[in-house]
């Protein structure tokens, strides 16, 4: 009797490995490379490597969770860089037009161009969402668009070269620290509580994930497809504008060339993070763990010297194979 107890156990907790294992499979692996850098690379798990892995992932990771809402509402933004590049030449040139004609001090005027640049960033993500909603243009389509239009911007009124007329604590934004915490990964947790609590108690965020799933099923269930999906568009402007602002703060620089190729890289980090391209299925944790995972992988492959193309080519595995991961555990919940 007791050998058949011992079985039966033995077979749940096989199961039980199985399950869990299913569950929390990216953040297995994840536990296990970290395991294999802190063993291979010296100072991986010191607290100041640890930091900043956070704080370098922090200035696309809060794009990250925009990129999340737009996916998971079945849409995506390809403009995100763009806006990066164009936020800190807006903000560093308002504060310098606005300083040179005597209108307030460079510490003030910095914060006007800080505003108009978000701003600005609402009006691109709703004229996405307008576009998006009222022609039925694929958001491919209308954010590529719009990616090399706001790149063209950007280089027009700086006329190609960095600005800089920022004023000394702008800095500390972007390369300030709090209790030895770096001031973006503080901003960084800051706007994935508030956007996971958006996404998994609130009216909208269930609304997002019911346009994502089936969007003519939420009309028909009052939900207004249209406002959420400008919406979401207009969400992840404004944190792409907030990654700008991060990035000119560290540089102390504006300049149409930040933030190019960023859009791949939150992509990435969302579709790791367990989203699907198709829309309805993603959550917030997983795209902070996926921003996690290539953070250390980055990490890890630097401390150990392993050349530059490699890590591209490693990163360009890993989303492929995160990708099949996800299709294999969507086949089996079907």
């Amino acid at each position: 009797m007791k050998s058949v107890e011992t079985t039966n156990r033995t077979i749940f907790a096989k199961i039980n490995m199985r399950q869990f294992f299913s569950n929390y499979i990216l953040e297995s692996i994840l536990l296990l490379i970290s395991i294999f850098i802190a063993i291979t690379a010296p100072g991986f798990l010191t607290t100041s490597n640890l930091l900043n892995i956070l704080k370098n992932i922090s200035m696309q990771g809060v794009i990250a969770f925009g990129m999340t809402m737009v996916i998971i509402a079945g849409e995506i933004d390809l403009s995100v860089g763009s806006m990066v590049g164009l936020t800190g030449v807006i903000v560093a040139l308002t504060a310098g037009k606005l300083t040179d004609a005597g209108i307030m001090p460079l510490q003030y005027s910095v914060v006007v161009g800080i505003i108009l640049a978000f701003i600005v960033a609402a009006f691109v993500g709703f004229i996405n969402g307008w576009l998006l909603t009222t022609f039925r243009m694929p958001s491919f389509i209308i954010t590529l668009a719009m990616l090399n239009a706001l790149y063209g911007a950007a280089a027009i009124i700086s006329k190609g070269f960095p600005v800089t007329t920022l004023p000394l604590w702008y800095s500390v934004l972007g390369a300030g620290q709090i209790f030895s915490i770096p001031v973006p990964a503080i901003i960084l947790v800051l706007v994935f509580v508030v956007v996971s609590i958006i996404m998994n108690n609130t009216k909208f965020g269930r609304a997002v994930y019911a346009v994502g799933g089936n969007a003519e099923a939420a009309r028909l269930s009052g939900v207004d497809v249209r406002k959420v999906k400008i919406t979401v568009m207009v969400v992840v402007q404004i944190l792409a504008a907030l990654g700008g602002v991060l990035v000119s703060s560290q540089v102390m620089a504006g300049s149409s060339t930040f933030g190019r190729g960023w859009e791949l890289n939150v992509i990435a980090a969302v579709i790791i993070g367990g989203a699907s391209l198709f829309g309805g299925i993603g959550k917030v944790w997983g795209t902070f763990i996926g921003l996690i995972f290539i953070g250390i992988l980055v990490n890890g492959m630097t401390l150990l010297n392993i050349n530059e193309y490699v890590q591209y080519i490693v990163k360009g595995l890993l989303i492929l194979v995160a990708v099949l991961i996800n299709n294999l555990q969507t086949q089996k919940r079907e």
